[in-house]
């Protein structure tokens, strides 16, 4: 970065600390992931400075025939990854993915069931903040006791409600969904069925959970978290729904398309078709399940049951009388990064919540195995036990450097 060293040293210098924080540290959160120096590279090239509105063999500005081989070699690599019928590469990120999706077969004021924020669903699944609140009637759905669905009581809500889309898919659960369920209910309801698998889409393309794609009309994911592409997000969806789509995509919510951001879309799912990337997506589970099971050991109170993919949602408030942002401010000094969250139906402040979310898939990419996993869930319960001792934590932050240079990202 020599350029860039030259003339912003500021800019320089806080991408330097950050290359150090990541390279010392380690990752525990649940959609964060490193992407590789290929995705990168494709990610600051050139096509960062061209125009790209429409789509390929489609555009309204000239010279595009560079970025009709990206975005067409975008599109083909994910499908072959998801065989879906019909995908668009074009969306920002996440949350766009999900208004686009919206706006392509609601109106405002419709009504569409989701999972409540709480209960591990996202915020634009319906969290009275949010923009697509405001312009949506969304209704939530919780989780049970034991922390799965109760399929039957989701069938009663829809048939009382009648929405015009069902939402699947969440942001902090942990438990596999039974996509046939909630495609049987759409349909009895005569509903639009749509699932939203940002955090699991890596999980899915490395064939280590089973394909929702043949049960639901609609699927919107981002292309980072356990995909380990660039921050970025894609629809897919049946051939029925494929001009609604791309027409609320452009030019209904968006104008011209990310081209550095879908050539680098392109590498990642390139990355994923390789039979490695199915070994990486299998031990991520594996290493949330010994993650898990040593939290266990040490009194932590696991939500929803238990994990079934690649996170674990922790009350850590009610195991240890720690707040969630206590926690993770205290894991953060000792170079462990992770996220405060909400726990199903949380007493306290989304702001300072009772929960923590932790996730496997930054560790995993690093090489960490099950071995590493004992050794983490030991320090987070000695650093949460101890948390107001500055000197624990500083050694603690020399042991997790030490063991971080044995697993470099790169």
């Amino acid at each position: 970065m020599n350029h860039l060293k030259k003339q912003d040293p500021k800019i320089y210098q806080a991408i330097k600390n950050e290359e150090k924080r990541q390279r010392e540290g380690i990752e525990l959160i649940a959609s964060e992931n490193y992407a590789s120096p290929a995705v990168r590279e494709a990610l600051g090239s050139v096509f960062t400075n061209k125009y790209s509105e429409g789509y390929p063999g489609k555009r309204y500005y000239g010279g595009q025939e560079f970025t009709d081989v990206v975005e067409t070699l975008a599109i083909e690599r994910a499908k072959k990854l998801f065989k879906a019928e019909h995908i668009n590469v074009q969306p920002h990120s996440g949350a766009p993915a999900n208004m686009i999706a919206y706006n392509a077969v609601l109106k405002p004021g419709d009504k569409i069931l989701g999972m409540n924020l709480s209960h591990g669903g996202h915020l634009t699944h319906g969290y009275p903040a949010t923009f697509s609140a405001e312009i949506y009637n969304f209704i939530g759905y919780k989780t049970e006791a034991d922390g799965k669905i109760d399929y039957d009581k989701l069938e009663k809500l829809a048939m009382k409600e009648k929405p015009k889309l069902i939402l699947a898919g969440f942001s902090a659960y942990t438990r596999q969904l039974n996509y046939r369920k909630f495609s049987a209910i759409a349909k009895k309801t005569k509903a639009i069925s749509m699932i939203d698998i940002a955090h699991i889409a890596g999980l899915i393309a490395g064939k280590a959970i089973s394909n929702p794609i043949p049960y639901f009309d609609i699927v919107t994911t981002t292309t980072h978290k356990t995909l380990r592409g660039p921050r970025g997000g894609m629809i897919m969806c049946k051939e029925k729904y494929a001009k609604a789509i791309d027409k609320a995509s452009f030019p209904g919510f968006q104008g011209g398309p990310h081209m550095n951001n879908i050539a680098a879309k392109a590498v990642a799912f390139g990355e994923a078709l390789k039979p490695s990337f199915r070994k990486y997506a299998v031990q991520i589970i594996k290493n949330a399940k010994t993650l898990e099971k040593e939290l266990r050991k040490y009194g932590f109170k696991i939500m929803f049951g238990k994990t079934d993919n690649h996170m674990i949602l922790i009350d850590v408030f009610g195991s240890k009388g720690v707040a969630g942002k206590e926690a993770e401010t205290a894991l953060n000094k000792a170079g462990i990064t992770v996220n405060k969250n909400v726990i199903p139906d949380d007493p306290r402040s989304p702001i300072d919540p009772s929960g923590i979310r932790i996730g496997t898939p930054a560790a995993t990419t690093r090489g960490m195995k099950e071995r590493e996993m004992e050794i983490i869930a030991g320090w987070i319960n000695e650093a949460l036990e101890n948390r107001g001792d500055e000197k624990m934590l500083k050694r603690m932050r020399r042991e997790v450097k030490a063991l971080c240079k044995k697993f470099p990202i790169y």
